[in-house]
């Protein structure tokens, strides 16, 4: 299996602008620069877009594992925060901070943080990524 996007990029670092597409067409010439990558303004940006995926693929990858144990979740939402640094002359992801909150009739705080962890570990977008990865996990009643 195997996915794709691009992206395409005219000018300088600071006065240039980009797009970012999918394959799947999700994403369509979506608009990124030097302002919403470092200045805050409104558009995407590549730390966003890995979030969104890391976010989606623990989540995919918890509700995989509960089921390996014989729970189904009613509701599982992930939030990512990636966090980007200056390191020597260029820039790193240093941190992505999962937070996760479930809804899961029958199981216990332990087994659920045992398999929220197994899933933070196992998910293939957190194996691909060398930055510190946190996970908080909240089991909701």
């Amino acid at each position: 299996m195997k996915k794709t996007a691009s992206a395409v990029w005219q000018g300088g670092l600071k006065d240039g602008k980009g797009t970012i597409s999918t394959g799947s067409g999700a994403l369509k010439e979506n608009p990124y620069g030097f302002n919403t990558r470092f200045e805050e303004q409104p558009g995407t940006n590549p730390e966003e877009l890995i979030g969104a995926a890391h976010a989606g693929c623990f989540s995919m990858a918890f509700s995989m594992m509960l089921g390996m144990e014989n729970f189904t979740a009613e509701r599982i939402e992930t939030k990512a925060a990636v966090t980007l640094d200056k390191v020597g002359e260029g820039f790193e992801i240093t941190s992505i901070d999962l937070t996760m909150s479930a809804k899961i009739p029958g199981i216990d705080n332990e087994q659920f943080q045992t398999i929220a962890n197994k899933a933070k570990e196992g998910c293939p977008v957190s194996k691909v990524l060398n930055a510190k990865i946190s996970l908080d996990a909240t089991l909701l009643n």
